[in-house]
């Protein structure tokens, strides 16, 4: 018995090894995307962090060097700009020489009444959550093709299923994402590309916690969550590592909702 337990967890530990592979993160300095890159990392994955806060980042680097003993580069990258995600591929393959995962984890949400929505505010979220991912699969995918393989995570939300008050522009990036998330997954299985989004509820970050201070929104969500706690970023983390790993390699296309049963009422 001892020793078929052992095999299983030898056959899971092969499962989640990412030894050798090399994984870029948008929107890396934030706290999803920091312990999306961490659980990566130490799970064997050489990292491209990227993101807008250039103070942030190479502490971010050091930490996850640090801890897990891994690669980790760093580059300032606006996913909001093209040739910035052109680049960002670019230092990947001058760096590592190659890339296995690409996380699109940048993200932005206004809350903002439907009526009061601003177009500053709509172009933004849909640039940053929408345009921005597409471009950064794309700049990734030119790679991945002559790779013949990758694993492509985009971090989408429970807004793309349901609606979210006050989340029009969210909602509408979000639901975009996950359709933009299975066209494309589509279009490369022919290359052995894995295109998959997570879906997480309100996630406890630095972001989202001052929604929280609003006592009535704060009730809200914990009446939509089954389960008498708010996610936090560890939760999204590992669905992440799931869909970076060999254990998800006959998964294409799929958006695996993390809301702690939001969406089942």
């Amino acid at each position: 018995m001892d020793s078929d337990k052992n095999k299983s967890s030898d056959k899971m530990d092969t499962f989640f090894d990412l030894t050798g592979h090399v994984s870029i993160i948008t929107g890396a300095a934030g706290d999803l995307g920091a312990d999306i890159a961490m659980t990566l990392a130490s799970r064997g994955s050489s990292l491209l962090l990227c993101d807008l806060n250039a103070k942030r980042l190479p502490v971010l680097a050091r930490e996850i060097e640090d801890a897990t003993g891994q690669q980790v580069e760093w580059a300032t990258v606006d996913v909001c700009n093209v040739s910035d995600l052109t680049k960002m591929a670019e230092t990947a393959m001058e760096k590592f020489g190659r890339i296995d995962v690409l996380v699109n984890s940048a993200g932005v949400n206004i809350p903002q009444q439907a009526l009061e929505v601003t177009e500053q505010a709509w172009d933004k979220i849909l640039d940053i959550n929408l345009k921005g991912s597409f471009f950064a699969c794309q700049a990734v995918a030119k790679y991945m093709v002559k790779q013949n393989s990758g694993k492509i995570i985009n971090i989408s939300s429970q807004a793309g299923s349901v609606g979210l008050i006050r989340r029009a522009a969210y909602c509408a990036s979000k639901g975009g994402l996950d359709n933009l998330t299975r066209e494309l997954a589509l279009e490369w299985a022919q290359f052995n590309i894995n295109v998959n989004a997570v879906a997480p509820t309100f996630v406890e970050t630095n972001l989202t916690r001052p929604m929280f201070e609003e006592e009535e929104f704060k009730n809200y969500v914990k009446q939509n969550i089954l389960f008498d706690r708010m996610a936090v970023p560890s939760d999204i983390s590992g669905g992440v590592l799931y869909l970076a790993s060999r254990a998800s390699d006959m998964v294409t296309g799929h958006i695996l909702l993390i809301d702690g049963g939001w969406t089942i009422h």
